[in-house]
């Protein structure tokens, strides 16, 4: 598969659509598969009371039920905006493996949407508290379902 810029126009249009309605910000998302459209979404962060319902999500969360699966191998998404950094990972563990974006992470940025101090935090290893105070207690505890989960042979990897 390789771009079409019919995708990035719905994408651009799902973003325009949703300025100056009060449910989220200007961001539009495609997912495809073999040129065939599997859902079109857009950011619903105020509308859903959600931070994590950014047009990438909504769009993955959608596609996968639709499709009653959790692994989107083979197909792309089409965003009008750099992903973020949580965006990123949802579709990396999606498992899509081909993005096309149209804004720049500095354009998002010029208009007020502040994903350059994550970025920053991630790459020092999560250790600025004044973003967020992280911190490891009661492994002993908490292990105890990890390796329930190993040992038990119905689990399922994802």
């Amino acid at each position: 598969m390789s771009y079409q810029k019919k995708f990035m126009e719905m994408a651009a249009k799902q973003a325009l659509s949703n300025v100056g309605t009060q449910i989220g910000g200007p961001f539009g998302t495609v997912i495809v598969k073999n040129d065939q459209v599997i859902v079109q979404a857009h950011n619903c962060v105020l509308q859903n009371h959600d931070p994590s319902a950014h047009g990438e999500i909504t769009a993955i969360r959608q596609a996968c039920q639709k499709l009653g699966t959790h692994d989107l191998s083979g197909y792309e998404l089409y965003t009008n905006a750099y992903p973020c950094p949580m965006c990123l990972g949802a579709i990396i563990w999606s498992n899509i493996k081909t993005v096309y974006y149209g804004n720049t992470a500095s354009d998002a940025a010029k208009i007020g949407f502040r994903d350059d101090f994550i970025y920053q935090f991630i790459q020092k290893n999560c250790q600025n508290s004044q973003i967020l105070n992280l911190q490891q207690r009661d492994r002993s505890l908490t292990i105890k379902a990890f390796q329930a989960f190993q040992s038990n042979n119905n689990s399922k990897l994802y």
